[in-house]
């Protein structure tokens, strides 16, 4: 079994990619939706991300009341346990709220159920990203520097030079990961999702 940590600071289009992502998982056999299950990991109601997957189609589980990078563990460990053996998903894609540090989420995992394979991907925002960078340097910093994948999104909204300054600029804090450029509101290759998943 695998999982897919999404990572991303907050309106980086992390729930537009998950879509995508299911979709291409689920092809058009609805049968296959059994086989992903999308995990929330968001603090207080329920989101209009849930409501945006619900409405696709997908079952969405808030299952965390704080965030899992700090004092959730505990609870993230039973939760991914009761999914697999309820539902027995060939892959759980795990949305982490914008302000979660996906490789503590790892480590959690990796320590506790080290029979899954776990995959990060973060996404990071062309268009906001250097109005972020300076007062957020360091959350970005600890978000993006053990991903696995880094996708820069909203490329369709910056010009060729700020976009080329863009990922100048992320690359030098995590210079190993696989990284493309996308746009969630347009079709993303599928070598993307590929890549996200540890197949390509």
């Amino acid at each position: 079994m695998k999982i897919l940590i999404l990572g991303g600071f907050l309106g980086s289009g992390k729930t537009s990619i998950i879509i995508q992502l299911a979709k291409y998982i689920v092809g058009n056999n609805p049968e296959n939706i059994t086989k992903v299950v999308i995990l929330e990991n968001e603090i207080g109601e329920v989101s209009i991300d849930d409501k945006m997957l619900r409405g696709g189609g997908y079952e969405v589980t808030n299952m965390f009341s704080g965030c899992i990078c700090c004092t959730m563990s505990g609870e993230l460990v039973i939760g991914l346990n009761h999914i697999m053996r309820d539902f027995s998903p060939q892959l759980i894609i795990m949305e982490a709220t914008g302000v979660a540090y996906p490789h503590n989420i790892r480590e959690t995992i990796t320590q506790s159920v080290p029979e899954v394979d776990c995959y990060v991907t973060c996404v990071t925002d062309a268009k906001r990203w250097k109005k972020l960078l300076r007062p957020m340097e360091m959350m970005l910093k600890d978000q993006l520097n053990a991903a696995d994948v880094i996708l820069i999104n909203k490329v369709d909204m910056v010009d060729q030079d700020t976009l080329a300054e863009v990922e100048a600029s992320i690359r030098t804090f995590n210079h190993n990961a696989k990284f493309f450029k996308v746009s969630a509101a347009e079709q993303i290759d599928t070598k993307v999702f590929d890549a996200m998943l540890g197949n390509g």
